[in-house]
């Protein structure tokens, strides 16, 4: 069995850094957390939310799944809608996809993958309704990146149509759904400019 204690030594090295730029930031963040972030993003371990956006531990509340899918069925991400916007009041939710994402790949080849396959037929219904505008673009690599942003706008719609936003919004709460798409080569994020409030 290979060693993990290069995690601890790494945790150690880690806690100690922040403990030098702020000696109460431990203290502080284990009394509350107050983010105005809800990140939904993909599970690949090359788009971390926190710091791709610069943001420190406490400053975004964080959801991740196989290619940053938003449920109706899905009670473990609509849980952590909920609590986000009617516990934490958060301001803003960012459904977040990547570029080269695994799971929107795999969702257009014919292969067998298990238990994913029931998951990624999402996927497989944004390509369905949005067919022509996929097919028309003959690059497969910009198809995929097409590919990419509509399932990010498509999850965008899924969350505002849930219960929790409906009825935020009925009471004028204060939060905006945005979509945004993570460039891998560059570190870049772009927004779709589908953003959502209590006004659209």
């Amino acid at each position: 069995m290979s060693s993990i204690q290069h995690l601890f030594d790494n945790n150690q090295q880690w806690a100690e850094k922040i403990k030098q730029e702020d000696p109460n930031f431990f203290k502080h963040l284990s009394e509350q957390q107050n983010p105005e972030y809800l990140w939904i993003g993909c599970s690949d371990s090359r788009v971390p939310a926190n710091e791709l956006l610069g943001m420190q531990p406490g400053e975004v509340f964080v959801h991740r799944n196989i290619a940053n899918q938003v449920i109706h069925t899905d009670l473990n991400c609509l849980s952590v809608i909920q609590f986000a916007v009617d516990v934490l009041k958060i301001k803003h939710i960012i459904v977040c996809g990547h570029y080269g994402c695994g799971g929107v790949i795999a969702s257009l080849d014919d292969k067998s993958h298990g238990l994913i396959d029931n998951w990624l037929h999402h996927i497989k219904d944004v390509y369905r309704f949005n067919k022509a505008r996929l097919d028309a673009v003959k690059d497969m690599p910009e198809r995929l990146k097409l590919l990419c942003e509509l399932n990010v706008i498509e999850q965008v719609a899924n969350v505002c149509n849930t219960t929790i936003l409906k009825n935020a919004w009925k009471i004028k709460q204060d939060v905006t759904v945005h979509g945004f798409v993570y460039n891998l080569q560059d570190g870049i994020l772009k927004d779709l400019e589908v953003s959502v409030d209590s006004n659209k």
